[in-house]
């Protein structure tokens, strides 16, 4: 008998019950007991294994983006970047490469309602030949706010009341009324796309500012953008009651019948390019989270498909332990100095060691598809078979080398250690463009939804004036209408 033919999985199911050990278990209905009515002996080693591994079903939940839903596919080339980027999956169009991808709400619980009014993750991780890229972004082309330093705020904020347990708007004003910057990102939060009518009809958006290098060493900042080829498609208030109160798993249930039943969800990848040499010419800085890119001026430049045509096979082993990572580039791609990202690129990676373990990457769902070789060794759950006698490089008993060089950006940084916000601010005008944008029944209804939050008993008079003031900084209509409803007077 080979020992290491039967690795764990399903598809060696022996025909009857055994330990996790593989004794056979000829009685699993009843415990083992002193007769048939005495006590029941801890020495049923079967009754105690099932309990304490049911005991430990449950691994710490995600902090943000709890409540997910994933599927399985693949990603295209269509149109022809390799002047740009020298990433092995873009090399040529026809180029497929398999993709794993989940959805998700950000603030609230795991098994919370998807009918809630939040911002929407878009996570797609790339098995490619040169390891995987993981494009974690969300359905909102911005974020609240600009450095990382203040992410565990901003989260708290939005997440329920640490006494009470319930979600407050109080809390969220106060605290980014300090933060003007959020008022963009409100734009989108407020706007009807605040409630995705499922996953299928959603945009999606790397968010952060990336870097292509192509094998010249040519480098050009990028962002990301998902676009379904079926729509974008919401739900308004009374319709997320409607089906939230019938069925509060609605997207995941709509992604997984979806599939099942062949309509294959598709997103259009586009993105926008900017030569880092004309990063100046912008009124606002390139590389603020808060801001989105001028499609006039840098359009979308096609680039391939995402088609999801396969259902996970096990929610926790595909959705659950599926991890995802800003620092999981491959070359080609590269990070930027995008404040948020620079600091993503560190916890994103560290949470799942610690939600999952140190050795998380070596689960099938997030180990890579290709070839791969380090000397990072043993801790918690390591399940890797290895018989190598060097776990030291380098050395004269193995031929293991460097991988072939790569180009990644060499631009020359100088500057002194400060702590400071970014020179251009400029936290208003697009804000004011997104809804001077909006047809006159959206803008009645963005309004309305500011309405109903800053009505809030516990925002203080103070707290409102400041985001009357925001508000009419950027569209002087918007904050007049808000006050006039408010009965409060504008203080510009």
């Amino acid at each position: 008998m080979d020992p290491y033919k039967h690795r764990p999985s399903s598809a060696f199911n022996s025909p009857f019950w055994t330990t996790n050990s593989g004794t056979p278990v000829w009685n699993n209905d009843s415990s083992l007991t002193v007769g048939i009515r005495g006590p029941v002996l801890l020495e049923d080693y079967h009754l105690v294994e099932k309990l304490a591994n049911f005991e430990r079903e449950r691994i710490p939940e995600r902090v943000v983006h709890a409540r997910g839903a994933s599927a399985k596919g693949f990603f295209e080339v269509t149109h022809d970047i390799s002047h740009l980027t020298c990433a092995d999956f873009l090399r040529a169009p026809g180029v497929q490469t398999p993709v794993i991808v989940r959805f998700s709400t950000v603030i609230h619980e795991r098994g919370s309602p998807e009918t809630l009014r939040d911002p929407r993750g878009f996570a797609v991780k790339f098995y490619t030949r040169e390891g995987n890229f993981d494009l974690v972004g969300n359905n909102f082309p911005v974020f609240f706010i600009r450095d990382a330093i203040k992410f565990p705020d901003v989260i708290h904020a939005f997440k329920p009341n640490p006494k009470s347990h319930i979600q407050e708007y109080w809390r969220i004003f106060d605290f980014l009324s300090y933060h003007p910057e959020s008022l963009h990102t409100f734009a989108f939060f407020f706007d009807d796309i605040g409630i995705p009518q499922d996953y299928r009809h959603m945009e999606g958006f790397g968010v952060h500012t990336f870097t292509l290098i192509n094998k010249a060493g040519k480098t050009q900042y990028v962002k990301f953008h998902w676009k379904p080829t079926c729509g974008v498609k919401s739900l308004l208030e009374d319709e997320a009651i409607r089906v939230g109160g019938s069925n509060h798993s609605h997207a995941t249930k709509d992604l997984y019948d979806s599939i099942a039943a062949g309509n294959y969800p598709e997103w259009k990848l586009f993105i926008q390019i900017m030569d880092p040499v004309h990063e100046d010419r912008f009124d606002f800085d390139p590389l603020d989270v808060t801001k989105t890119w001028p499609e006039d001026i840098l359009p979308l430049q096609p680039v391939g498909r995402l088609v999801l045509n396969k259902n996970i096979d096990n929610f926790f082993a595909e959705n659950e332990q599926l991890a995802f990572s800003p620092s999981m580039i491959v070359p080609g791609i590269y990070f930027s100095n995008d404040k948020m990202l620079q600091t993503r690129i560190f916890a994103y990676a560290d949470t799942q060691r610690h939600r999952i373990g140190p050795n998380y990457l070596q689960l099938p769902v997030n180990a890579p598809k290709c070839a791969h070789h380090n000397n990072h060794y043993d801790g918690y759950m390591n399940f890797m078979h290895r018989d190598e006698e060097v776990d030291y490089f380098p050395s004269r008993f193995d031929s293991v080398r460097h991988a072939e060089k790569f180009p990644i950006p060499n631009d020359i940084l100088s500057g002194r250690r400060v702590k400071c916000v970014i020179e251009k601010e400029n936290n208003f005008k697009q804000t004011g463009e997104r809804y001077r944008s909006f047809a006159p029944d959206r803008q009645e209804r963005f309004i309305n939804r500011w309405i109903v939050a800053l009505s809030d008993p516990r925002v203080t008079n103070e707290i409102l004036s400041i985001w009357i003031s925001y508000l009419s900084q950027a569209d002087t209509s918007l904050g007049q209408k808000i006050a006039s409803r408010l009965s409060v007077r504008p203080n510009i």
